[in-house]
């Protein structure tokens, strides 16, 4: 087994080990989904949040549900609402309408994204 020599600093009495952490790629600020993700993996799978903190890719995780949640948020509303008939024409026709009936899709495309990638 290789040894590998470790570096110390004298504190007082005691060695201090010098060391570092590798270091962590940049993401962006996490949005919405991003961040009920963290909270959520914070208060209710603590193993997992400090499992990610450990390997150090809690930002990249957080990054990626956010990523993906955007995504599959995009994709539910389009489909939904055009298998519901919401179109350009009904906004033009009936604006009232179309806003209560968008509102309902993203409602229930925002329920199915947390089911499936946030509060797993």
């Amino acid at each position: 087994m290789p040894k590998t020599k470790i570096e110390y600093t004298k504190k007082g009495d005691y060695l201090i080990p010098n060391l570092t952490l590798p270091p962590q790629e940049k993401y962006p600020t996490p949005g919405k989904y991003g961040l009920l993700r963290k909270k959520y993996l914070k208060e209710h799978r603590k193993a997992i949040y400090s499992i990610h903190q450990m390997e150090n890719t809690l930002s990249q995780h957080i990054y990626e549900t956010d990523m993906q949640a955007r995504e599959m948020m995009e994709y539910l509303t389009k489909q939904m609402a055009k298998e519901q008939g919401v179109t350009e024409e009904l906004k033009a026709n009936d604006q009232m309408l179309w806003v209560q009936k968008m509102n309902n899709i993203r409602s229930a495309a925002e329920e199915i994204v947390f089911a499936e990638l946030i509060y797993v």
